[in-house]
């Protein structure tokens, strides 16, 4: 598992976005960090894990053109 350590104003999705490149992943690096759930704004040089995430392929193709 990953590390990510904050800058100051970090927030979760600002993180999510800068890792997965989705904000809405959010809730995966909330439950791997249960312990700074409360935290809106970061402060800096706090660590938090970074769980492995699979991402789905997107496309505009339909099914029977992929």
């Amino acid at each position: 598992m990953r590390r990510y350590t904050t800058v100051l104003g970090d927030t979760w999705d600002m993180i999510a976005y800068k890792l997965y490149g989705n904000e809405h992943l959010m809730s995966v690096l909330i439950e791997a960090n249960p312990q700074f759930q409360e935290i809106v704004l970061f402060s800096a040089d706090m660590v938090i894990k970074v769980p492995e995430v699979a991402t789905a392929a997107t496309t505009s193709l339909p099914p029977w053109k992929r």
